[in-house]
């Protein structure tokens, strides 16, 4: 099993910066990518941003150029940070962990922007 838990998430206005982060734990061999996905009010969860063990890295078109995720593997700890923040950006932020097909999810983080 994996465990993750979410920090970092609040109150900004528009234009503002958040970072997230993501403290992996258990059984954390082996984990293929991590990443942050988001569910915005009445919406369905999506995809957000991904790092393979790797390094490689992928971002939604909504928030390239603005969002940046990072780990630090000494920490087991993947980072999400935001900048440039908009109301859109509104959701309820969980952290994911993808190990031999499996998805481990974290409980989420409130993250609201205020126009």
């Amino acid at each position: 099993q994996v465990r993750l838990v979410e920090s970092g998430g609040g109150l900004v206005q528009a234009g503002g910066s958040l970072r997230l982060s993501c403290a992996a734990s258990g059984s954390i061999f082996n984990i293929n990518a991590m990443g942050w996905y988001r569910q915005g009010p009445g919406k369905q969860r999506e995809f957000v941003a991904r790092i393979t063990s790797g390094g490689s890295r992928n971002y939604a078109d909504s928030v390239k150029g603005r969002f940046t995720i990072s780990r630090d593997n000494a920490e087991n700890t993947v980072y999400l940070q935001m900048n440039s923040l908009k109301p859109a950006d509104t959701a309820v932020y969980y952290c994911n962990a993808l190990k031999a097909w499996n998805d481990y999810w974290g409980q989420g983080t409130q993250v609201t922007v205020s126009s």
